[in-house]
């Protein structure tokens, strides 16, 4: 008997499980999969989910809720990350995970539907310990999922006409806040930047308590626009995070930052703090002359 329902879709798969039974062989690349298998199925069950199958290195699973799903994803990024046993030689084995939430139709213990084809483009979608959704997971999110979740970039998926919002579920959030030490949180507020002014042709965008993002990247939506071929639709983040402010990167090309005294960051699919003064290049490195370039202050 078929029967619709709303569910959220969970895929969760070993990245690079072919060169792992390369490089470890396939008694040892075995087990290192059963390991994670068994952390994904572990995870599903603790947060109320269903484990609709398992699939060599990849698992799909359903959730009454979105939230439910997001639990169980971050569990199994967390518990994947730490596991000893999942170390070998200096490799370690990471998952990759996809979301969505939409209709499906449940026939003989399998799930089908648009939805679930989506959560598993999702999974297409994510690097190694990233979690990647759709804007309609995230609508049904609660505040606190919500608030750990940012859009990192637009994508057209096969079988799709047009394009659609790609969205990473930060959770790595709160262990990476609270393994810091309490007296270097406390200097850090201390010396809080109280505002980030980012100046770009003759426009200028403040980040404060009023507003603690901005989007760059050459597409029509971004709050600051830039255009060029080295330039991704949606190129960068900037965000305000409590003591700090950091550089998102969500690009293809990159994004390079320059101090005030000359010294060159470069980042690339990664965060860094951004603070003092310096330039700002999109896809390469900044020159001070040109019209690509984008100034930045940090003011206490």
């Amino acid at each position: 008997m078929n029967k619709d329902i709303e569910l959220a879709i969970l895929f969760a798969d070993v990245v690079g499980s072919t060169q792992l039974y390369e490089t470890l062989g396939d008694t040892k690349a075995r087990e290192m999969v059963g390991v994670c298998i068994d952390i994904m199925k572990g995870a599903t069950e603790r947060h109320g989910g269903t484990v609709i199958k398992t699939m060599g290195d990849e698992v799909m699973a359903t959730f009454a809720a979105p939230d439910e799903a997001i639990n169980a994803a971050s569990q199994m990024q967390r518990e994947i990350t730490l596991s000893p046993a999942l170390q070998s030689g200096g490799t370690h084995v990471a998952i990759r995970i996809g979301c969505h939430f939409g209709p499906v139709v449940i026939e003989n213990r399998d799930v089908f539907g648009a939805a679930v084809h989506t959560a598993n483009r999702m999974t297409s979608q994510a690097k190694a310990g990233q979690i990647m959704t759709t804007v309609t997971m995230v609508e049904k999110l609660s505040g606190e999922w919500r608030s750990a979740v940012r859009q990192i970039d637009v994508a057209t998926l096969k079988g799709r006409s047009h394009e659609v919002a790609l969205y990473e579920v930060l959770w790595q959030t709160d262990d990476i806040t609270s393994m810091l030490p309490a007296i270097a949180l406390a200097h850090r507020e201390s010396h809080r930047p109280r505002r980030l002014r980012l100046r770009f042709q003759g426009e200028e965008i403040v980040l404060d308590e009023h507003r603690t993002h901005v989007t760059i990247g050459r597409a029509d939506d971004n709050d600051l626009i830039v255009k060029g071929n080295l330039i991704s639709r949606l190129h960068a983040r900037i965000e305000a995070s409590k003591a700090r402010f950091v550089l998102i990167d969500q690009s293809t090309n990159g994004t390079f930052v320059c101090g005030a005294e000359g010294e060159e960051q470069f980042v690339r699919r990664d965060s860094m703090p951004i603070s003092g003064e310096g330039l700002i290049g999109l896809g390469r490195a900044p020159e001070r002359e040109s019209s690509q370039t984008i100034r930045f202050v940090c003011e206490e």
